[in-house]
Order: structure tokens, then C-alpha cells, then sequence
């Protein structure tokens, strides 16, 4: 199944039918007096959460939706038919804004959620509702409200407890597909993911998490370059960032400190995410003393008192441990929130 994650949709509502203007006209009684029933309500375009969908698929081939215009009210007080209401589902994370103004109009974050992006305008009312004691024969009657129209931007943001991190190349695909069931495109030549992709790690029996795997950063990347900004937006719905990094970089502190700007330049509400850094690849180098000195020398070199956890997984060298450190700290984090 393709990842779709944005995607604009025109929409615009039913307007409102108008009411009647109507007299009751019987032969033995031929002042009954008015009778126009009132319009119809227009429909409205509705977006809802379904944690079943994990894709905006659907919505790119079909990007056009007008609801129905409320049917006009008739005579002997009969009310127009209500127009029936669109309602698009949407994955879980869905964020709604105008196209033309940028205005958020809403977010999805749990199933069930609505949102109205174009509101059906109102029936008109027949004359039956004007007649009063001073007002006996009301000649007249409301047209229906006219509905909405706008152009609404929808995008997808990846619910995931741990977010991936890292350059292009850097394992994190093979590491997803390691730690869970998720079967990722890998290969050795840069960008190979080009859309996020989610995998569930179990721990233990009964217990799990959600594991990102966010396409592959460069520097630059919150001006646009590479893969830019397009997906630097994941990074905001995850829990803990995991930065992979590939022994076969030359100095590993110093890349987490690159990518670790990039998110800084981007929101820097991302600092305040627990972080930990997986150095990657492992296989590769010749002894278990040379990896204790990248740990060692990749720990003094960066700024924070983060854990720095030597991993490879091909051999599944150390995954067992950085599995049970993810889960302890969600752990905590989620004690944190409860607090």
C-alpha cells in the first residue's frame, strides 16, 4: 500500500433550502391562513478518525466533495428534506488547515474524532413561522443560508512511541525490520525510504510499541533540503527520538550534533523529547575493544547526558538490550505525563 501523508481536497457544503410561501386554500374553509414549511438543512463535509486507516490514500484520487443543498420546504407545514452529510475518514494524526489562510482547523487524535470543514447552511423559514396575532397573512419567506467552500490541506503526522533519526544509509529501515514484523525497502544507496514506515516491537508477551522509521534527514533539511520538511513533521508525534548513526561515520558525536540542529531549526519544542543514540553497524568493526572506544569517545563528544547504545542489526548484536531500554523509558515517560 502506497504512504500518502498529504494531500489538499476541495470541499464545500449544501446550502439551505428555502422556505414556502403557501396559504391553505380548502373550499369550506378559505382562510386557513399560511402553511409554508420550512427548508431543508444542507449537508456538511465531516472528517472522522478511523484507527483502522494509515494512509490519505483514499482522498488523493478523490479530492473533489460537495454535499447536497437542502430540499425547499411546501405547503401544509412540510419541512425540505435535511441534505445528507459527506464524512471522509482520516488515519489517527490527521491535521486539517486552509489552504488559503494556513489556519489550523482542527486534528484528529483519537478515533471517533470529528471534524466539520464545511458547515451546511441553514433551511429557510416557510411563512407559517412569521404568522403572529399582528401578522396574520405573512407573504413572505427566508431563502436557505448559502454553505461554505474552501480548499483544506490535510496532513498526516505518524503516531509512533520511538522515532528513528538519522542520515540516509544509516540502518534505521534494517533496525525496524529487526526489531518487528515491518518489511521496509532496503538498500545500500541513499534515500532508499522515501516514505515513513511503522513497525510494532513486542516486549515480553503482551506488551509492545510503535516504532517509526522516519526517511533519512541530511543537513539542511528544515530549509528544504533532500527530503526537507516533509517529514521532519513525523518527528513531532513521537514519544522518544532514537538517533541511528553508522559507525562508518567518521565522527559520530559530531553528526547526532548536526541532526540534532536540524530538529532545533525546526521546532525546538523537539529538545524536550528523551533522546538516545543507536551507533549502528557494529559488525563492522574488528573487536569489542574498538567498539567501547566509539561508545566512550561518541559519549564525551556531544553535549548531552545521553545513552549511547552499540548496536548491528544484522548480527542482532545488542538489540535485545536497546529494545528493553526503549520500553523502560516510555515507561517512565508515560509517568511522567500521568504526573
Amino acid at each position: 500500500m502506497k504512504f500518502v501523508d498529504y494531500v489538499t481536497i476541495s470541499v464545500r457544503s449544501g446550502k439551505g433550502g428555502k422556505g414556502s410561501t403557501s396559504f391553505r386554500r380548502e373550499k369550506y374553509n378559505p382562510h386557513g391562513g399560511p402553511d409554508g414549511g420550512d427548508g431543508g438543512k444542507g449537508a456538511s463535509v465531516i472528517l472522522q478518525g478511523d484507527s483502522q486507516l494509515y494512509t490519505l490514500l483514499d482522498l488523493r484520487y478523490n479530492r473533489h466533495h460537495f454535499a447536497e443543498n437542502g430540499a425547499a420546504g411546501s405547503s401544509s407545514h412540510k419541512t425540505g428534506k435535511d441534505g445528507a452529510d459527506i464524512v471522509l475518514r482520516v488515519p489517527i494524526g490527521t491535521i486539517a488547515k486552509n489552504q488559503e489562510t494556513g489556519e489550523i482547523i482542527g486534528e484528529i487524535e483519537e478515533a471517533g474524532d470529528t471534524i466539520v470543514l464545511a458547515k451546511g447552511g441553514r433551511g429557510g423559514k416557510g411563512n407559517a413561522f412569521f404568522k403572529s396575532s399582528t401578522r396574520q397573512t405573512p407573504r413572505y419567506s427566508q431563502p436557505g443560508e448559502p454553505g461554505e467552500e474552501c480548499n483544506v490541506t490535510l496532513e498526516l503526522r505518524l503516531l509512533a512511541d520511538i522515532g528513528l533519526v538519522g542520515y540516509p544509509n544509516a540502518g534505521k529501515s534494517t533496525l525496524v525490520s529487526s526489531l518487528s514484523a515491518a518489511k521496509p525497502k532496503v538498500a545500500d544507496y541513499p534515500f532508499t525510504t522515501l516514505a515513513p514506515s511503522l513497525g510494532v516491537v513486542r516486549v515480553g508477551d503482551y506488551q509492545s510499541f510503535v516504532m517509526a522509521d522516519i526517511p533519512g534527514l541530511i543537513e539542511g533539511a528544515h530549509e528544504g533540503k533532500g527530503l526537507g520538511i516533509q517529514f521532519l513533521k513525523h518527528i513531532e508525534k513521537n514519544a522518544i527520538l532514537l538517533f541511528v548513526i553508522p559507525v562508518t561515520e567518521e565522527k559520530p558525536a559530531e553528526s547526532y550534533e548536526v541532526l540534532l540542529n536540524e530538529l532545533t531549526q525546526y521546532n525546538e519544542q523537539l529538545l524536550k523529547k528523551p533522546r538516545l543514540i543507536a551507533l549502528s553497524k557494529i559488525d563492522l568493526l574488528s573487536s569489542e575493544q574498538e567498539i567501547k572506544d566509539l561508545v566512550k569517545e561518541t559519549k564525551e563528544g556531544i553535549h548531552d547526558d545521553i545513552e549511547v547504545l552499540p548496536i548491528s542489526s544484522v548480527s542482532r548484536k545488542g538489540l535485545d538490550r536497546l529494545r528493553l531500554e526503549l520500553w523502560k523509558r516510555l515507561e517512565l515517560r508515560k509517568d511522567e505525563l500521568l504526573q
